[in-house]
């Protein structure tokens, strides 16, 4: 298997440029075709202004959202004239509370998506919807850039977060085109379980799996010495230099992790190196 369709979303033009590098750097390798859908989003709320004025504003925002999108259509002209690969673009515009069918319906078709990464300063709430209706709805593979991350350097050396739950599983699935072409894929386990079913091997027959498809797997059992989780496979994945983590997404609801916080949402804000999620 190969990502042969791959997509990216774009709601604003600050992350446009290195979005789309990485996005065609990926697609050059596997030999893929890039789909970048441009989003001009309507970030109103209409139901809280009076009656007579919802028709006016409403056409007025909807019409701006489409100059939005219009613009991103052409910065991405621009930009993909740099990049060698197979790729095509749409323009549309979508309410904020449209916004998850929308990206839903071309994330569920291709076999990889990759977005800049959802919270930052300049990060509205349109980037956490993006990558959760690819996630949840759209059911497709999520691959996390930060700014400054070096296109031709990732996937090459991954650790994969492996706790034995279906999330991370599924994680795991979707990345194998990646990590049977890595030089390192590290299985890092956090305190594994003392009575599971891997407790004489943890991550034995994971790494076994992996290699039968031609990956070169080891396992790395650490302590978890930090409060979080998501410290400690970051650190491990500085320690080990490598370019990509890969893991299981939402292992709690949402709303939970949206509140208290979660191993997802707190490697997300804090990562510095591209992070593969699935559900």
């Amino acid at each position: 298997m190969a990502y042969k369709s791959i997509l990216t979303v774009l709601t604003e033009s600050q992350s446009a440029k290195h979005i789309l590098a990485a996005s065609a750097a990926l697609a050059g390798r596997e030999g893929g075709h890039l789909d970048i859908l441009c989003i001009g989003v309507d970030r109103t709320q209409t139901g809280y202004y009076y009656a007579g004025a919802n028709a006016l504003i409403l056409q007025e925002t909807l019409d701006r959202a489409q100059a939005d999108a219009d613009a991103l259509g052409d910065t991405v002209s621009q930009l993909m004239k740099a990049h060698d690969v197979p790729w095509g673009s749409e323009t549309a515009v979508a309410q904020i509370a449209g916004l998850s069918r929308l990206v839903a319906d071309r994330a569920r078709f291709a076999d990889l998506v990759v977005l800049p990464r959802p919270y930052g300063e300049d990060c509205g709430l349109e980037h956490e919807a993006v990558i959760e209706a690819a996630l949840f709805e759209g059911h497709a593979p999520v691959l996390v850039v930060p700014e400054g991350t070096s296109t031709e350097a990732i996937g090459h050396r991954v650790v994969v977060a492996w706790n034995e739950s279906p999330e991370a599983l599924a994680a795991i699935r979707r990345a194998m085109p990646i990590l049977t072409h890595a030089e390192m894929v590290d299985i890092a386990i956090i305190d594994p379980p003392q009575h599971g079913p891997d407790r004489s091997d943890p991550g034995g027959r994971l790494s076994q799996m992996i290699a039968r498809h031609g990956g070169k797997a080891e396992v790395s059992v650490l302590a978890k010495t930090m409060p979080r989780v998501s410290d400690v496979l970051r650190r491990h994945a500085s320690d080990r230099s490598a370019d990509m983590i890969v893991m299981g997404a939402y292992g709690h609801s949402r709303f939970r992790e949206a509140i208290l916080g979660g191993a997802t949402r707190n490697m997300l804000e804090g990562c510095e190196i591209p992070v593969l999620l699935a559900h």
